[in-house]
């Protein structure tokens, strides 16, 4: 089969076998890339329309007890300025993120065990009540089984926690010792189980990644049927280990938002900032790819470019309202419309969605 007849196939029954998957990645044109993105792009429509949901980021401490190869705010990173916002700053992110129309509040952090669970709950309790027709995703890490269920009755709708990669070799290659392949992976399986919207996702051209591992990871991705998928290119920050390796490919990356679209059409994909730290135009590179998430910065500006998982993020100076509106006409300059609305998966409980 040729590559156009490999993304029909995926098209067709949401499946490509491993050999197929490493034929297509080895071998696909700028033509192929195309093909796949009109595809995709459709397909979002069919599930979505041209509407575009938005989550706001609240990055609310860049302490983190992990030491990550690929990581800015890695803990032996002696250079990183640390921070850890107050639950009131974290509230008044939220009130401020919902007067301009955000209906989904991602909370994220490095893994900072200051942050007990019993502190977690009451923030998110308390978001929940100020604004309880909104959403609240977290992205804190690895924790203890008791500690996610904790959280999700406190309120916490979705869970980002990015697998990076389906290989146990590579992901040891990216972590020291102390950390666990199989630790993340029944991670995402508990969060599954407690009934989060959950969400994986890897890093697109990291150091050592191969085109095998990448095909892992899709058939990963096929089996785990996430909720959400969270893709980024590999950018190398300048005070780790990976410093001099070279950036993941940006044509790779919207490869692979089109192909998993076309693998889970309801899946949420966002366009990263990573995209457009890359390309000032890639997160609309992203959506014509087949992305149909926006996630905008609502953390305060003095604490913003303390932050820096890679060098060269983007949006670290801009107002959270003036980066809404240039998102919006961001957008609207592609033919989308950002909609005021919690954003949930398809397959959510809608009876469920208001707790």
């Amino acid at each position: 089969m040729n590559n156009k007849e490999l993304i029909d196939l995926l098209e067709k029954t949401r499946h490509l076998d491993r050999q197929q998957w490493i034929a297509l990645l080895e071998s696909y044109t700028d033509e192929d890339r195309a093909y796949a993105a009109h595809k995709a792009a459709q397909t979002a429509v069919k599930v979505f329309g041209k509407e575009i949901f938005i989550r706001g980021i609240v990055e609310f401490s860049n302490v983190c007890r992990n030491d990550c190869y690929y990581c800015g705010i890695r803990k032996s990173n002696a250079n990183c300025e640390r921070y850890r916002l107050t639950k009131e700053q974290i509230l008044d992110c939220c009130d401020a993120g919902y007067e301009y129309g955000f209906r989904t509040f991602v909370l994220q952090s490095g893994e900072d065990k200051s942050f007990t669970t019993d502190k977690l709950c009451d923030i998110v309790g308390s978001i929940k009540k100020a604004h309880p027709d909104c959403a609240v995703t977290l992205s804190v890490g690895e924790l203890e089984y008791e500690d996610y269920k904790r959280l999700f009755d406190a309120g916490a709708d979705r869970y980002l926690l990015r697998h990076e990669t389906a290989n146990p070799e590579h992901y040891r290659k990216l972590h020291p010792s102390d950390m666990s392949w199989q630790r993340r992976m029944d991670c995402l399986k508990q969060l599954k189980e407690i009934g989060y919207q959950t969400g994986c996702g890897m890093m697109v051209g990291a150091p050592y990644q191969t085109v095998e591992d990448i095909a892992d990871d899709l058939m990963f991705v096929e089996r785990f049927k996430p909720e959400m998928i969270g893709m980024g290119p590999f950018i190398p920050h300048k005070d780790t280990p990976f410093k001099d390796k070279p950036a993941g490919s940006y044509e790779l990356t919207l490869f692979l938002i089109s192909l998993c679209r076309l693998m889970l059409p309801d899946c949420l994909i966002p366009a990263t900032t990573a995209l457009g730290t890359i390309r000032p135009d890639g997160r609309e590179h992203g959506v014509m790819a087949g992305a149909n998430v926006i996630m905008p910065n609502l953390s305060p500006m003095n604490v913003r470019k303390k932050y820096l998982l890679y060098d060269g993020k983007i949006c670290t100076g801009d107002e959270s309202a003036q980066c809404r509106a240039c998102l919006e006409r961001r957008m609207e300059s592609i033919g989308y419309k950002v909609i005021i609305t919690r954003g949930d998966h398809k397959s959510y409980d809608k009876d469920s969605s208001l707790r």
